[in-house]
């Protein structure tokens, strides 16, 4: 088993900056959608994920240029579609945060089941369950097909827990 062995006794001290956290990146990302000024994003950190994130953006109308390695500028003015491109959808599970976000600025979204990772067994229920009580209409039928014309707030009780559906909504 391996093990660390720490010794204390001397002050610590010095500066880090700690890297981009891809989650809370992602959704900043795509709650970018939700204003049509740009928005500059810092500390973003460049993996697979964001990239696929990026594409999905662009796909959807938004123009996004990475200004360096951590910093990417957004502007969702034109928002073309509101369809996902299902080949990006599937490249990553979180792709389903673009729901609460599209149905905000274009009252719709059809979107291909989510992929990517393969842990656990991680449902989309709270994310319909939290969505309809929004307001949106959901239906799926190989794709899910979102609507709402017109959101509104709600108390909204998940059936588990689930800190991205909480963000969704």
């Amino acid at each position: 088993m391996q093990q660390f062995v720490i010794r204390g006794g001397e002050p610590l001290n010095g500066t880090i900056k700690p890297g981009g956290n891809k989650n809370a990146a992602l959704k900043m990302l795509a709650a970018c959608l939700l204003t049509d000024e740009p928005v500059i994003l810092h500390n973003v950190p460049d993996i697979l994920d964001m990239r696929t994130g990026v594409e999905i953006m662009r796909q959807l109308g938004a123009q996004v240029e990475w200004l360096n390695d951590q910093a990417l500028r957004v502007h969702a003015h034109e928002i073309s579609t509101s369809q996902l491109d299902k080949k990006l959808a599937s490249k990553m599970r979180s792709s389903i945060i673009f729901a609460g976000p599209m149905l905000g600025r274009r009252g719709e979204i059809i979107l291909p089941p989510p992929g990517g990772d393969a842990i656990g067994e991680r449902r989309l229920d709270s994310h319909v369950v939290a969505l309809r009580k929004l307001g949106a209409d959901i239906q799926f039928d190989g794709v899910f097909t979102m609507r709402a014309p017109e959101l509104h707030g709600a108390t909204i009780l998940l059936p588990e827990a689930s800190v991205t559906a909480t963000e969704n909504a």
